[in-house]
């Protein structure tokens, strides 16, 4: 249980879903580091279940100047950091018929500005031979209903993940991306009434190839591979983690 003992570790949206399951994963091998949400609540309940091994900061990683006090604070505190994941981002529903420029402006700083700024403003704080994981979406590949402009940021993600490691040969810091399916993450809430969510779920689990839905700890499982030297001849790399709903037809 030590695969990533002494690596100091930075996860963006680490407070819920997703980015907890990754949190938690470094943890259980030995990571310490920072998790990073603008959720106070959710932010300080996160924190207090991993432990005096990792600090919140409260920022949103649309904002560059929030970026820069997160890298700052984390080395201030840790030293240089090793593994980022960039994980922060949110599903926006819309067709082009009714998308407006705002919504449009929202979707791709979160989704993807976010992405791109997050990488450049931790790589004055990053080790060199580190581990950049960032988080993609199967929508990148299915075209689903009024999922249009997430699906697009999500797929230029994925490219990242191809020029970064390019950008970064020099350095010898590897950048690759997971790809998630359907995963059971409080999203659930943003999108279906409560009463419905456990139908939906189990809507979900049924035309998935591999019979349930993703967990966040699937995902986290992923990321320690991807942190650690277990994967150091993999760079560029997208891992599809979604039980094979990509594809395979069900």
């Amino acid at each position: 249980m030590s695969k990533l003992k002494n690596k100091v570790v930075v996860i963006t949206g680490g407070n819920s879903g997703i980015g907890f399951g990754i949190a938690e994963a470094f943890k259980s091998e030995g990571a310490s580091g920072t998790i990073v949400g603008r959720n106070h609540q959710t932010l300080g309940h996160a924190a207090a279940q991993l432990g005096d091994n990792f600090i919140a900061i409260n920022a949103d990683v649309t904002n560059l100047t929030d970026l820069e006090r997160v890298f700052k604070d984390t080395a201030e505190k840790f030293g240089k950091i090793d593994v980022l994941v960039a994980n922060a981002g949110a599903g926006t529903t819309g067709t082009v018929a009714d998308v407006t420029e705002a919504d449009y402006n929202k979707t791709m700083d979160l989704n993807l500005k976010s992405v791109y700024f997050t990488v450049q403003k931790a790589l004055p704080y990053m080790n060199d031979g580190g581990s950049i994981i960032l988080i993609g979406s199967n929508a990148a590949h299915r075209a689903y209903p009024s999922f249009g402009l997430y699906g697009a940021a999500k797929a230029a993600v994925i490219f990242f993940a191809k020029s970064f490691s390019n950008d970064l040969l020099e350095r010898k810091i590897r950048v690759n991306v997971i790809t998630p399916g359907t995963t059971d993450t409080p999203a659930f809430d943003k999108f279906v009434p409560a009463a419905q969510i456990d139908a939906m779920k189990t809507q979900f689990a049924s035309v998935m190839p591999i019979g349930r839905i993703g967990q966040p700890s699937d995902i986290g499982k992923t990321a320690v591979f991807l942190a650690s030297e277990d994967s150091s001849f993999l760079l560029g790399a997208e891992l599809l983690v979604d039980g094979g709903m990509t594809y395979l037809a069900k």
